[in-house]
């Protein structure tokens, strides 16, 4: 239907995907730098793109980078830090203009590429280190962006109840780390494991675009051939979800004005598994729209939640019910959100409501493949799972799912954790 065709090469310490497409306007270069999620390292991973965008070694500054992107037709870079599962993974994007639409024959796509190099391998180095005013200043910007979580009530609630749920797992490390592992960090400290990062990481970089494929590859290898070769690709495997015994039941009190009820399930079901797109269509029913049951249930139908939906986490395979409730409502809530899933279990659902979830989830997939970056993202979970799943396949693996299929990957999830974040001095 809509499957473009992806180009893979190993390169020396580098996976590269070739996605040759006139689909979109931009060009893109996408790197994805992946590693364990670890304590150790958490903070400096999600410091580093940032300290990278700073300056390289001919452009030492971030103004003269700036100025030779402004310069390249205004390309756009942009860096991510994100876990999936228990992988943490560092994204640096370049966007450049198609060539195709330039007055001059500018070699647009090559120099974007330089540049890209430039950035990851030879950066603006101080003194064999990074730079410390720009360390110090990007470490102030990264404590402020882990603050904003704790501002954020529902984020908040979201990193706690993961927190509390994955105690003695990597997934319970959030993608930025700590403020206080932030200032343990030095510019010497992170300058030694960036080395590290070149030499363990797995660098896979996604090329999509109008290009020639050939030539683009002959000029990723000369530009990244300082990589170490020493790197095997591997998909990762995340820690295994342990058996419930008891539900963990979490309270927490601070000045709130609406209370944020979270709770996570275990659903022994990742994008690795055969049984992974049922679990997308459940997890559709359940929560993840505007017609599935906690919406109706538990917004509309019993007034007890400003919002109520479910998640589902791809590679770590746990779903997570997030609602904003009156602090009073909280025993008739938790009652009425497990209610729901034991619904599902009994296939408490109509073919009509397949079907609308299944055409929902259609078109999210369709509307993410629509961009290059969401392509990426679609590809890149074959990367980090081992298991292929194009596109089309995708789609008709959700047209496949049955009745049956969705009651029994339902059956195999079990409540894990409640985490409730009410006002002070307030009673259930």
């Amino acid at each position: 239907m809509i499957q473009l065709e992806e180009r893979i090469q190993e390169l020396k310490g580098l996976t590269v995907h070739t996605v040759r497409t006139d689909k979109y306007k931009t060009n893109s270069l996408i790197l994805m730098m992946r590693a364990p999620l670890t304590k150790e390292t958490v903070a400096m991973r999600a410091l580093l793109p940032h300290i990278l965008q700073n300056g390289t070694a001919n452009s030492p500054t971030r103004k003269q980078l700036r100025e030779r992107l402004d310069d390249m037709y205004g390309a756009m870079l942009s860096t991510d830090v994100q876990k999936k599962g228990e992988e943490h993974v560092i994204t640096i994007r370049l966007d450049v203009a198609n060539e195709r639409f330039l007055s001059d024959a500018t070699p647009l796509f090559e120099q974007a590429i330089a540049l890209l190099g430039e950035i990851v391998l030879h950066p603006h180095i101080e003194n064999g280190a990074f730079s410390q005013s720009v360390v110090e200043s990007e470490k102030r910007s990264l404590k402020q962006r882990i603050q904003s979580v704790y501002d954020d009530k529902m984020r908040y609630a979201n990193v706690r109840v993961t927190e509390e749920m994955c105690k003695d797992e990597p997934f319970a490390l959030t993608a930025f780390g700590t403020e206080s592992e932030v200032d343990s960090i030095s510019s010497q400290s992170i300058y030694d494991y960036y080395q590290e990062i070149l030499s363990a990481d797995q660098f896979d970089l996604y090329m999509v675009g109008a290009i020639d494929s050939e030539q683009a590859e002959t000029i990723v290898a000369e530009n990244f051939k300082t990589l170490s070769t020493n790197k095997e690709a591997s998909p990762f495997q995340a820690s295994a979800s342990p058996e419930i015994k008891d539900v963990r039941v979490v309270n927490e009190e601070q000045d709130v004005k609406q209370g944020k009820l979270h709770m996570g399930f275990r659903t022994y079901t990742t994008y690795a598994d055969s049984d992974y797109v049922a679990m997308q269509v459940c997890n559709g029913l359940y929560g993840a729209f505007s017609h599935s049951k906690l919406f109706i249930n538990v917004r509309e139908k019993e007034s007890l939640a400003y919002y109520a939906a479910s998640r589902f986490e791809s590679h770590k395979g746990i779903m997570m019910v997030m609602s904003g409730i009156e602090f009073s409502k909280y025993d008739r809530a938790v009652e009425i959100i497990k209610e729901q899933f034991e619904a599902m279990k009994q296939g408490d659902f109509t073919e009509a409501e397949v079907e609308q979830t299944k055409a929902m989830l259609k078109n999210q997939l369709l509307e993410t493949a629509d961009v290059a970056r969401g392509f990426v993202e679609l590809s890149y979970h074959q990367v980090v799972s081992g298991k292929k799943r194009s596109i089309d396949e995708w789609l008709q693996q959700i047209d496949a799912v049955t009745k049956e299929d969705i009651v029994q990957v339902a059956r195999k999830v079990k409540l894990d954790t409640i985490y409730f974040l009410k006002g002070k001095e307030e009673t259930k």
